[in-house]
């Protein structure tokens, strides 16, 4: 922390109470590929068997 006049000025990690591994955009990029897999998979599939 540190002090400008009367402002007090925090770092990331001290105004959070802890630090930030960016896990959770790695599980919405990891669950957002699988959904467009999935479900391009069953469109593919359903198509194919309906002919």
């Amino acid at each position: 922390m540190r002090k400008e006049g009367e402002e007090a000025h925090f770092e990331t990690d001290e105004a959070r109470g802890a630090t930030s591994p960016n896990i959770v955009r790695w599980v919405l990029a990891i669950s957002l590929l699988a959904a467009i897999v999935l479900l391009s998979a069953i469109w593919i599939f359903g198509a194919y068997n309906t002919n």
